[in-house]
């Protein structure tokens, strides 16, 4: 007998101009967490969900959302929670993606580590959706700039992270402080007893939406050991990124010093990469996030700042190159790979020490790691081949005017493809909107043309300036 199908979007309640829109976007089929729990939210029902993050749980909440704003009332209906900057910024991506046909349609970020004044700003014009994390707004909240009454659904994204984080508090003090008459739902990679408590105590009659576990979640991503004894870790490393050819990974260390340690002896090997770790300003992660989005940093060095709400396709390969201590942690890291159902590549290395926590992190993700023996004489920054060493095949161009300037990716495609700026349409890659700086990729060999022209030209009638990235030279 055949299974029964998977239902469409339009069956799970969503209005046509959202319809519209997930057409647009290619989604074929929605995925398990979405068809859990939009028919729920857009009953106004609270959700209690487990899933990790590549499993579309952001379109789960950020469509119920999208169909209940009222865009005539320009005060804050829907408030989203979220761990750190960088998750923020993503998920506020997705809500301006997703409301692409709401016209009208004011997110707004309310970040630590970002200038208040034009959060204040912009609260004051007014706006729709808040995405923030729980410092900055209980500080909104407490300077009486953050209007709530409004307030019709609140998400708690990557709960577990927060409480992880010492937000606990903060959470709950923000909740309190919101309309009792709402939508809450509470999304996280894994249910702990303190994310448990903090739906009883603020969801009522939540569904409990379970969708890939992380245990069954890592099931799906190939899960390697290699080992290493801490003075072979580089020549290991090297190995293992000749061995497994890839376009992007993402290679995690514990301390910000092992960070920029490993980036330097790469860079003594001739290899590049990008470091991202929390001595970086706001604006410095901006710029390597896009650019290891678009692939003119094939590899970049990380903290656990990296770790949630790094949101990058199509990413082949995740090194362990120090072992977290934490099995939670090296669930969220290797999740980087294999998302939305894709293939993806887990390397650990491990030195003979560590046999106790690797097993351990086994037992995190529910599966026996393969193990690889390298072969010493083929390993090593001497022996690094040709394919490491060679630069991206992509550059990154800033433009300094963004999404409040007004500019999107199709005037940014056209000043460079059109008649003034006589790139091909292949030469372009992926071209990413900030709120006033705008990051696209393009072929290396034309970078510096295409920089030129942009600053000769105009787009949408309007000067804005344009350099490369000095980091992806």
């Amino acid at each position: 007998m055949d299974a029964t199908p998977s239902p469409d979007f339009a069956a799970l309640g969503l209005e046509p101009v959202l319809l519209a829109v997930v057409a647009e976007l290619g989604f074929a089929q929605p995925t398990p967490v979405q068809i859990e729990s939009i028919p729920a939210l857009l009953a106004g029902r609270d959700v209690i969900g487990q899933s990790k993050t590549g499993s579309g749980k952001t379109a789960a909440f950020v469509l119920p959302i999208l169909q209940g704003v009222a865009l005539d009332a320009r005060a804050p209906q829907a408030l989203v929670l979220c761990p750190t900057r960088e998750l923020c910024a993503q998920v506020a991506r997705e809500v301006r993606k997703l409301g692409r046909r709401h016209s009208g349609l004011a997110v707004l970020e309310l970040a630590g580590g970002q200038p208040i004044g034009p959060q204040l700003a912009a609260l004051e014009r007014g706006v729709h959706v808040v995405v923030g994390t729980p410092g900055r707004v209980l500080d909104h909240l407490g300077r009486g700039t953050l209007p709530v009454a409004a307030v019709a659904t609140v998400v708690l994204d990557e709960a577990d992270r927060m409480l992880d984080m010492g937000f606990g508090a903060d959470v709950e003090k923000i909740l309190r402080a919101l309309p009792s008459e709402r939508r809450t739902a509470l999304f996280s990679a894994t249910l702990p007893r303190g994310v448990r408590a903090l739906g009883r105590t603020f969801q009522r009659d939540a569904l409990p939406v379970t969708i890939d576990a992380p245990e069954q979640a890592t099931r799906q991503i190939r899960q390697v050991c290699v080992a290493a004894e801490a003075d072979e870790a580089f020549d290991a490393l090297c190995w293992v990124l000749q061995r497994f050819p890839h376009e992007s990974a993402l290679i995690f260390c514990n301390f910000k010093a092992s960070v920029l340690e490993l980036v330097r002896r790469l860079a003594a090997a001739g290899i590049h990469a990008g470091r991202f770790d929390g001595d970086l300003d706001q604006f410095h992660r901006d710029q390597v996030l896009a650019m290891f989005r678009n692939q003119s940093v094939r590899l970049l060095v990380a903290t656990d700042v990296a770790g949630r709400g790094l949101d990058v396709e199509g990413l082949d390969l995740v090194v362990n190159y120090e072992l977290p201590q934490q099995p939670d942690v090296y669930v969220h890291r290797i999740g980087r790979t294999g998302r939305a159902g894709q293939p993806g590549l887990a390397v650990s290395l491990a030195t003979s020490a560590q046999a106790g926590r690797l097993r351990t992190l086994e037992e995190a993700a529910g599966v026996t790691m393969e193990t690889l023996a390298r072969d010493a004489r083929t390993s090593g920054a001497r022996r690094v081949s040709e394919a490491l060493r060679r630069p991206p095949s992509m550059e990154t161009v800033l433009i300094s005017g963004g999404r409040k300037d007004k500019v999107r990716a199709g005037d940014i495609l056209g000043a460079l493809t059109g008649e003034a700026g006589g790139l091909a349409g292949a030469d372009i890659g992926r071209i990413e909107i900030q709120d006033r700086l705008s990051y696209v990729a393009v072929a290396r060999g034309v970078a510096q043309h295409a920089v030129q022209q942009l600053n000769r030209g105009r787009i949408k009638g309007r000067r804005f300036k344009a350099s490369l990235v000095g980091d992806a030279r």
